[in-house]
């Protein structure tokens, strides 16, 4: 199901948010609902990075916050179950580009807690500035997955993917930071946004690394209902 927006003034009800509930990463009961999110209670945005075959290559998504409710939006490929990702066939308009807009449960937990072949390495870190621009950020987020509902748009590897897609959208914003190769090697874009200031500068961006890894307490954590708090905890 295609997630979607509508919107009431700075009410924005989010339609189709994942949840499902996994017993393997390929055996899960497929489930969705809809919320409705007020975005003058947005306080924060994390960015989530997830390694799997070393440390060049990461996944990133971010995670909108609202209070107690949190609400990640991570820009993938869309494929069939018999249709594998393939790096080289993402160059040759061979997938359609997906926004899944899930639960922290979902999104955050099938890579922690499921994932065994191979495993991932999830890293969340806490992003910094003006929560305008966080608010700037989610509503640029919510047109894209409208428009892209109502007209698809193919995945490339190098120029549409998860993180190029995460920096276009930031442009939404006065003084984003530019196009880096640690953007393009995305295993070093939150590195990069370390050094451009948009992570917590009161620690060495080694000692963030270390307090984000998230694997073990979400992994604890697996069924509490307050799953998006724990993960948080000890996070700067």
């Amino acid at each position: 199901m295609l997630p979607y927006a509508t919107f009431a003034g700075d009410l924005v009800t989010v339609h189709n948010i994942r949840n499902f509930d996994y017993r393997t990463e390929e055996d899960f009961t497929p489930a969705y609902y809809d919320r409705t999110f007020d975005v003058r209670r947005l306080d924060r945005v994390d960015l989530v990075a997830v390694y799997w075959m070393g440390p060049a290559i990461a996944h990133l998504f971010v995670s909108f916050g609202f209070g107690d409710e949190h609400l990640p939006i991570s820009i993938e490929v869309r494929k069939t179950r018999t249709k594998e990702y393939s790096t080289v066939a993402g160059f040759f308009r061979q997938y359609e580009l997906y926004y899944v807009v899930g639960d922290e449960r979902d999104v955050v937990r099938v890579r922690t807690n499921y994932r065994k072949a191979p495993p991932e390495d999830v890293y969340m870190f806490r992003t910094v500035g003006p929560i305008e621009n966080g608010r700037r950020l989610f509503l640029d987020y919510m047109r894209d997955i409208n428009l892209l509902k109502e007209h698809p748009r193919f995945y490339n590897t190098l120029t549409t993917n998860c993180t190029t897609m995460i920096l276009a959208h930031t442009t939404v914003n006065p003084g984003h930071v530019p196009l880096s190769w640690k953007v393009l090697l995305s295993g070093y874009a939150a590195e990069y946004a370390y050094e451009q200031g948009r992570l917590v500068r009161s620690l060495p961006v080694e000692e963030l690394r270390r307090r984000g890894h998230i694997n073990a307490v979400a992994q604890a954590s697996d069924q509490a209902p307050d799953f998006s708090r724990r993960i948080r905890v000890g996070l700067p």
